[in-house]
C-alpha cells in the first residue's frame, strides 16, 4: 500500500501527516512518501477555487502526478488546493484524508480528522483530542538509545520542559519569558533533579535567551538547536512534562507519554485553545503549572492510533462496497 504525506513541510504540520501515515503502517504493511509542497507568490492562501491549475502552478521535492498513491493524507492549508482534487485526477482510486479543519466542503475528502475542539461535524468526520503526531514506543526507545550518554547521568526527577513561541493567538514577551524561567527555576530548586529544555522555532530569540540564563544554574541539558534534535528523547526520559499552552502539538506529545503534564501561561489567548486545554484538564492528562510540580497518572493518550484504525476500517469499506 503506497500512502503520501503531504504538507508544507513545516515540522509541527509534517508532523501530523506524517505521524498518521506512520501509525498506519503500524498496522499494516505501507509505503510512505513525504510530499513538501510550496505555493509560489503565496497563492496556496488563496481560495481552492481561484488556483485553476495546482498541479501546474505548485512547486514540490518530488512529482505531484501518477502514479496516485492509495492513500493520500494531507495537513495544512498549503494542502487543500491539492488535497480537494486528488480524488478526481485518480478517478476515485485515491482515499483522501485531510488533518485540521478544512474549513470549507466536507465531501472532497474521504476522511477528515481535526481536533475535537474545532467543532467540526459531518458523516466523514473523525474528531481526536489534539492533533496526530509521531509518538510511539519504538520511537521513544530510539530516540533516547541515541541520547543516552547524555541523559542517564542526570539526576531524578527529570523535568521536559517544551518551550514554543509566537502564533496567531499568543505571545512569549521578555516580561512572561522573565517571570516563567524564575517560577521554573525555584520549583526546579525545591523538587531537585534536572531540566531538559528545549525551544521551538517560534520562540523568540529575546525569550530563549532569557529562560536560558534564568534556568542555567539548574543541573540539566539545554539543547541549542545544534546537532540532532533530542525532543523525543526528553520526553522519553522525563518525568513530568511542562509545555507552554500555545500549541496542541506539544501538549498532545507530551500528552502520549503518561506521564505529568503542566502548562505554562503564556501571553494571549483563544476561545480554541481554551476548549482543547480544558479537555485534557477533564481528561485527567493536565494541570496548570502554578509555581509548584504535581504528581499523577492517566492512561496514555493514543488518539494518532485511533485515527489510523478509523482509517483503515473506512478505507477497506469503501473497497469492499
Amino acid at each position: 500500500m503506497s500512502i503520501w504525506a503531504v504538507s508544507d513541510g513545516r515540522v509541527g504540520i509534517e508532523a501530523q501527516a506524517l505521524g498518521l501515515a506512520e501509525a498506519v503502517a503500524r498496522q499494516r504493511p505501507a509505503e510512505i512518501t513525504c510530499k513538501r509542497i510550496v505555493w509560489p507568490l503565496s497563492l496556496g492562501r488563496l481560495p481552492e477555487r481561484l488556483i485553476p491549475f495546482p498541479r501546474a502552478t505548485v512547486r514540490a521535492d518530488g512529482p505531484v502526478a501518477p502514479p496516485w498513491p492509495d492513500i493520500w493524507i494531507g495537513a495544512g492549508r498549503a494542502s487543500l488546493p491539492l488535497s480537494r482534487r486528488v480524488r478526481g485526477w485518480s478517478g476515485g482510486r485515491t482515499f483522501v484524508v485531510q488533518t485540521q479543519d478544512p474549513r470549507g466542503r466536507l465531501a472532497d475528502f474521504d476522511l477528515v480528522v481535526p481536533p475535537a475542539h474545532d467543532d467540526v461535524a459531518g458523516p466523514n468526520v473523525f474528531p481526536i483530542v489534539g492533533a496526530p503526531n509521531r509518538m510511539s514506543a519504538a520511537g521513544f526507545s530510539r530516540d533516547l538509545a541515541r541520547f543516552r550518554g547524555r541523559i542517564d547521568p542526570l539526576p531524578h526527577p527529570r523535568v521536559a520542559m517544551i518551550v514554543g513561541g509566537k502564533s496567531k493567538t499568543h505571545d512569549l514577551p521578555p516580561e512572561r519569558a522573565r517571570a516563567m524561567g524564575a517560577e521554573v527555576a525555584q520549583a526546579m530548586r525545591a523538587s531537585g533533579g534536572a531540566l531538559l529544555l528545549s525551544f521551538t522555532r517560534r520562540t523568540p530569540e529575546p525569550a530563549r535567551r532569557i529562560l536560558t540564563e534564568a534556568l542555567a544554574g539548574v543541573p540539566g541539558w539545554t539543547w541549542d538547536g545544534q546537532g540532532d534534535n533530542p525532543y523525543f528523547a526528553f520526553l522519553a526520559a522525563a518525568d513530568r512534562v511542562l509545555v507552554t499552552e500555545d500549541s496542541t502539538n506539544l501538549a498532545t506529545d507530551a500528552a502520549t507519554t503518561g506521564k505529568p503534564v503542566q502548562v505554562l501561561a503564556m501571553a494571549g489567548g483563544g476561545r480554541k485553545f481554551d476548549r482543547f486545554h480544558a479537555d485534557l484538564r477533564a481528561r485527567g492528562i493536565s494541570r496548570p503549572f502554578e509555581g509548584a510540580f504535581d504528581d499523577w497518572a492517566y492512561p496514555p493518550l493514543d488518539e494518532t492510533n485511533r485515527a489510523a484504525r478509523e482509517l483503515l476500517r473506512c478505507f477497506d469499506a469503501r473497497i469492499s462496497g
